[in-house]
C-alpha cells in the first residue's frame, strides 16, 4: 500500500454537516479511510532522522535498511588514550535490528480514535533503534583491542652515550577499562557524532615527567657532557673525557622523584683510560720478602714499601662537583691514600723465620691453560704467613677458580675420562703444597687424592681440590710462624716453607701396589671428549717418619685408593668428514691435570680423620655420582 503524504496539507476532507446518522456515516468513512491509507506507522515517526511515518512494516524495514544500512556497516572509529583504532561493527558484535525497530515504531492502537487521530497527526515522534550486541564476540574484540593498545608507563630517562646526554620522553600508562568499553560502544553505535568513540581508559602518570626530565637535562646532564674534567694527582694532571665519564654516569630518581646523578666510581677507577695513568702516578705497596742466604739462613731479600692509592670514594668526591662547572673550573685535586704492605720489614723480622723447613717441586708438560692457572694460584699463595696454631686453606687462599678470578678452562676428569673445565691444572699446586706440608711435618686436616693415578705425581702423596666440596687444609703445629714461598715456570712449580724446624728430618716410605684392577675400554664423543690412555687401578700406602736427634720419634701412614683409568677413544662429530669409527686423535693429552672434584678425602693414619664437614662433603659427592663416576682435578 502506498504511503499517505500530508493529509492535512494536500487534501481536504469535507464532513457532511447533517444530523444524526450522517455524522456517524462520516466518522465511519474516516475510520475506513484510515485503515485503508494511513499504514502501520503514525505520521511523523522517525528513527535517527529517517522518516517512516505512514509506512507499512515492510516499507519501513526497507527504508531503514536503505538509509541506515551503510552507516550500520561502516567501521567504528575508537579512541583509546592517544591512539585511534577502527573495527567493523560485526567484529565488535554490533548490528542494527530493523525488524525490531519497526516493531517498536508501529501503531499500538487500532480503534477508531487511534486510527482517525493518526490521519490528522501533525507532530513528530522519534523512535530509538534496536541495537543488538553479541556479548561473546564483543568481549573477545575488546580483549584484543585492550591488548594491542595497552601502553606501559615510562618514566623520563636521561642516558649518556658517546659523550652526549640524551633524554627519553616520559609517557603515561594507558589501559582500556574493558567492562565499561562494551557499554560505551553500544551507546555510541549509529550516533550522528562524526568523531571517534572515546573509550574509557585508566591512565597511570609517570613518576618522572617531562618537566623533571627537562630540568635534569638543563641543570646537570648537558653541563656534565660539555667537556673533559681534569684532576691533579700527586702533582700530575689527569684528563677524563666526556665519553669515558658517560660510560660510568647515570641519573636515577631519588625518594622525592627528582633525577639525581649517580657515578659508578669503582667502574670509572677500573676503566683503562683512568686506571693506567693512575697506576703510573701512584705506586703499589711492596711486602718484605724473606729469602735464603748462601749459608742456608733466612734474611730479607727486599724491604717493604708503603704504597699510595686512589680510592673510588676519593674519585667520586673529586669528579662529581666538577660536572656542572664549565671551562677552567672543571679542574680539581684527587687525593691519594697510604696503603701498608701485608708484611712489613719490621713484622718479617719479628716472625723469627730462620731456615728452610721444607720444599717440593712438581714438573708438568707446558700447556697454555696450565701456565695460566698454575701461575694464578701461585700468585695468590705466595707470601702467605701461617702463624703457630693457625689453619691454612687452599680454597680460602686461592678462591673459586673462575674467569673473574683469573682462571681459564683446562683439562679435568669426569666419569673416569678427561674433559674440559674451568681451572684445570691447579691440582699440581695442591699436590706441591701437600708434599711441602708433608715434609715440614705439620698436620693435615683435610685433603683428597685424585680418582685415578696421574704418573707425574708421587703415589699416595698427591692432592686435588674441589670448590665447595673438597679443600686442602693444614694446621701449623710447628710452634713457629711459617712463610710460604711459591713460584712457577712454564713447566714446573716449587713451594717452600720457611720457618723453624721442629724435626731434624722427615722421611717418606712407600709400600707396594695392592688390589690391582685392570682398566676397561670406552668410546666418547662430542667437543669435550679427550683421548685417554689406560692405567691400572690400585691401593698404596705411604709412610711419614719423623726423625729427631737421629732417631725415629713418630710414624704416620697414609692410604690411597686409585680407580682404573679406562682407555678412551673419541668418535668424530657428524659433519666433520671423518670416516665412521675413526678416533678424533691417537694420543692422550700429556699428563692432563684433573679437575676440582674428589673421590673422597684420604685421612692420614694414625692422625685424626678429616673434619665432619669434609667427610659429609665427600659422602654427598659420592652419593650424587653414578657408579664408576669419579670427577677430580
Amino acid at each position: 500500500m502506498g504511503r499517505v503524504r500530508s493529509w492535512t496539507g494536500n487534501r481536504r476532507i469535507v464532513l457532511p454537516v447533517v444530523a444524526g446518522g450522517a455524522v456517524v456515516l462520516g466518522l465511519g468513512g474516516l475510520y475506513g479511510a484510515g485503515l485503508a491509507f494511513a499504514g502501520d506507522i503514525d505520521q511523523g515517526t522517525r528513527v535517527l532522522g529517517v522518516d517512516i511515518g505512514g509506512m507499512s512494516r515492510a516499507e519501513a524495514r526497507r527504508a531503514l535498511s536503505r538509509e541506515l544500512g551503510p552507516t550500520a556497516a561502516a567501521p567504528v572509529a575508537m579512541q583509546i588514550g592517544d591512539r585511534v583504532e577502527k573495527a567493523d561493527p560485526a567484529d565488535l558484535g554490533l548490528s542494527l535490528d530493523t525488524a525490531a525497530t519497526v516493531d517498536r515504531a508501529v501503531r499500538t492502537e487500532y480503534g477508531p480514535v487511534g486510527v482517525i487521530g493518526g490521519l490528522f497527526a501533525s507532530g513528530s515522534r522519534d523512535v530509538e533503534p534496536v541495537i543488538r550486541m553479541d556479548e561473546r564476540t564483543g568481549r573477545a574484540a575488546v580483549d584484543r583491542i585492550a591488548e594491542t593498545t595497552r601502553q606501559q608507563v615510562r618514566d623520563g630517562v636521561i642516558a649518556f652515550d658517546q659523550g652526549a646526554a640524551k633524554s627519553v620522553t616520559p609517557q603515561p600508562g594507558v589501559a582500556l577499562i574493558e567492562d565499561k568499553a562494551l557499554d560505551t560502544l553500544r551507546e555510541a553505535y549509529l550516533r550522528p557524532d562524526t568523531g571517534p568513540v572515546v573509550l574509557p581508559v585508566e591512565r597511570t602518570e609517570p613518576r618522572i615527567g617531562a618537566e623533571e626530565t627537562g630540568r635534569a637535562m638543563r641543570q646537570f646532564a648537558t653541563p656534565a657532557m660539555s667537556g673533559p674534567v681534569t684532576l691533579t694527582v700527586a702533582g700530575t694532571r689527569l684528563s677524563i673525557s666526556p665519553a669515558v665519564l658517560g660510560e660510568h654516569l647515570k641519573m636515577q630518581p631519588d625518594a622525592k622523584g627528582r633525577l639525581v646523578p649517580a657515578l659508578d666510581s669503582k667502574g670509572l677507577l677500573a676503566d683503562p683510560a683512568v686506571a693506567r695513568p693512575i697506576e703510573e702516578i701512584t705506586q703499589s705497596p711492596r711486602d718484605a720478602v724473606p729469602r735464603l742466604g748462601a749459608d742456608g739462613h733466612v734474611l730479607l731479600g727486599a724491604e717493604s714499601r708503603t704504597g699510595r692509592e686512589v680510592t673510588a670514594t676519593a674519585l667520586s668526591r673529586a669528579v662529581l662537583p666538577l660536572l656542572t662547572r664549565s671551562g677552567p673550573a672543571r679542574t680539581g685535586e684527587l687525593a691519594t691514600a697510604a696503603v701498608q704492605p701485608d708484611l712489613t720489614s719490621a713484622e718479617a723480622r719479628r716472625l723469627g723465620i730462620k731456615e728452610k723447613v721444607s720444599s717440593f717441586t712438581v714438573e708438568f708438560p707446558a700447556a697454555p691453560y696450565r701456565i695460566t692457572n698454575i701461575g694464578r694460584a701461585v700468585e695468590l699463595i705466595n707470601g702467605s704467613v701461617v702463624q703457630p696454631g693457625e689453619e691454612w686453606s687452599f680454597n680460602r687462599t686461592v678462591g673459586e677458580r673462575t674467569p673473574e678470578n683469573g682462571f681459564v678452562d683446562g683439562i679435568m676428569i669426569n666419569d673416569g675420562q678427561y674433559v674440559k673445565s674451568p681451572g684445570g691444572g691447579v691440582s699440581a699446586v695442591a699436590t706441591t703444597m701437600f708434599n711441602a706440608l708433608f715434609f715440614a711435618g705439620v698436620k693435615p686436616v683435610e685433603y683428597g687424592a685424585h680418582s685415578f693415578y696421574i704418573e707425574r705425581y708421587p703415589e699416595g702423596r698427591e692432592a686435588t681440590v674441589a670448590w665447595g666440596t673438597l679443600d686442602l687444609r693444614w694446621i701449623n703445629d710447628s710452634g713457629h710462624p711459617l712463610y710460604i714461598q711459591a713460584e712457577s715456570t712454564d713447566t714446573s712449580l716449587t713451594i717452600t716453607l720457611l720457618g723453624t724446624k721442629k724435626y731434624d728430618e722427615i722421611r717418606a716410605t712407600k709400600g707396594p701396589r695392592t688390589n690391582i684392577t685392570q682398566p676397561a675400554k670406552r668410546t666418547g664423543s662430542g667437543p669435550t671428549c679427550e683421548v685417554q690412555t689406560p692405567l691400572e687401578g690400585f691401593d698404596v700406602s705411604v709412610g711419614r717418619v719423623f726423625v729427631q736427634g737421629g732417631k725415629e720419634v713418630k710414624r704416620e701412614e697414609f692410604k690411597t685408593h686409585y680407580t682404573p683409568r679406562d682407555e678412551v677413544t673419541c668418535t668424530p662429530e657428524p659433519g666433520t668428514g671423518a670416516e665412521p669409527g675413526a678416533t678424533a686423535g691417537t694420543k692422550a693429552p700429556e699428563a692432563p691435570v684433573a679437575p676440582e672434584a674428589p673421590v673422597a678425602p684420604q685421612p692420614p693414619q694414625p692422625p685424626a680423620a678429616p673434619t665432619a664437614r669434609a667427610a659429609a662433603a665427600a659422602d654427598a659427592a659420592s652419593a650424587s655420582r653414578t657408579p664408576g663416576e669419579h670427577p677430580s682435578y
